[in-house]
């Protein structure tokens, strides 16, 4: 028979120095978030620092110690005997006994912390099926990771720029701008773009104008002119074939095909 599965998480903060007494290890596999503040991850074979947005995976049974620089918080999930799914999950995440450490944009760390913190505002409540919703709360955790964290400072600078994208749909992308917002010649700035996200930035910001469209479109009442002037576009004519070329319906046709859809 399969162990329970068992988890224990909370959001700590310090307001000074602090350091671990000395290697220690857990049965468990731990996953921790550095919210705000600086400190270091250190383990036998190397000695990282932290920053905002840093996620560490730590195997069960992995030596290993972390030190916080003054004001620091931090989200920290133990988890134990998880079932299959899961498991499978975070084995892309994490090497066998080797620890994995992510970086997470700024506009994603926000979004991951909002996530941590309504996981344990539901856990704190009295649940029916509590079992369901540690495994459904932990599988979302550890598909945002796998979905939007970066494992070099570099593609990091670069998420940086996808998060001004995100943030600046109603803008052109200027490339001469987002380079030097990623400290990079527009060459370098493209080339690595491409890289970690498998598209140009302009091709990017037309990907997260429709995600935004559809999402606006299928969650709020709000008008069409609205919606376009939100994304880029001054017009709603202009919207509405830009979205038609896209999806092969108008934005209005596609509402209503969600609409109907669930009636």
């Amino acid at each position: 028979m399969q162990p329970e599965f068992k988890l224990k998480c909370f959001i700590g903060t310090r307001d000074s120095d602090w350091t671990d007494p000395g290697y220690h290890q857990h049965e468990t596999v731990e996953i921790s978030l550095l919210m705000d503040g600086r400190g270091i991850f250190q383990w036998e074979e190397k000695r990282e620092p932290l920053e905002p947005g840093h996620v560490v995976l730590i195997p069960a049974g992995l030596p290993h110690w972390f030190e916080g620089i003054g004001y620091n918080r931090y989200g920290v999930i133990h988890l134990q005997h998880m079932p299959r799914r899961l498991q499978d999950m975070l084995n892309e995440l994490v090497g066998e006994n080797r620890p994995t450490l992510f970086l997470l944009s700024p506009l994603d760390k926000e979004r991951y912390i909002r996530l941590f913190r309504e996981w344990l505002r539901t856990m704190s409540a009295p649940l029916k099926k509590r079992a369901w919703h540690n495994t459904a709360w932990i599988e979302v955790l550890v598909l945002f990771l796998l979905e939007h964290s970066q494992t070099d400072r570099e593609a990091l600078s670069i998420s940086k720029a996808g998060d001004w994208i995100r943030e600046n749909l109603q803008h052109k992308v200027q490339m001469s701008e987002l380079a030097e917002l990623a400290g990079m010649t527009e060459s370098g700035f493209r080339r690595l773009f491409e890289q970690v996200y498998h598209m140009s930035p302009k091709q990017y910001q037309q990907q997260c104008r429709m995600a935004e469209a559809k999402w606006q479109l299928s969650s709020a009442d709000k008008g069409m002119l609205d919606i376009a002037e939100s994304i880029g576009f001054s017009r709603q004519h202009s919207f509405s074939l830009w979205f038609k070329q896209l999806e092969g319906v108008s934005p209005t046709e596609w509402r209503k095909q969600q609409q109907q859809h669930f009636r």
